[in-house]
């Protein structure tokens, strides 16, 4: 039976596409490519361990103080090494997460008020 094996892309709709994209490269070190985007590798020793894909309720506050339909959530290998990358940036980290089973979190918005997580995997 044919079933969904995971996620094949993000895409979404920007006030100012090259100028978000730019950001992303510069502050979060995305590999951009030339038309635009960033192909982010399925490399087995470096990514996640799953993808995760979950609805949550319209008036969840999860997301504030973003007020956009969804939010992103990054992968990262080190995140004190990426926090120090933004913040650099003066991209201000709006919290941090440090006791969750599933490893360490902070949060930072994009410059059109996409709400951005940041997941550092428990190993």
């Amino acid at each position: 039976m044919a079933k969904v094996t995971g996620i094949g892309g993000l895409f979404f709709k920007a006030h100012d596409p090259k100028t978000l994209a730019s950001w992303y490269r510069d502050v979060l070190g995305l590999p951009l490519e030339d038309w635009g985007g960033a192909l982010l590798g399925t490399d087995v020793e470096v990514r996640p361990p799953h993808l995760v894909w979950c609805p949550f309720r319209h008036d969840t506050d999860y997301f504030t103080p973003s007020t956009g339909a969804f939010m992103v959530n990054f992968a990262v290998d080190d995140l004190d090494g990426m926090i120090a990358r933004i913040e650099s940036k003066k991209v201000v980290i709006l919290g941090r997460g440090e006791n969750d089973p599933n490893g360490r979190f902070a949060w930072l918005m994009d410059p059109e008020g996409t709400k951005i997580e940041l997941w550092e995997p428990k190993k």
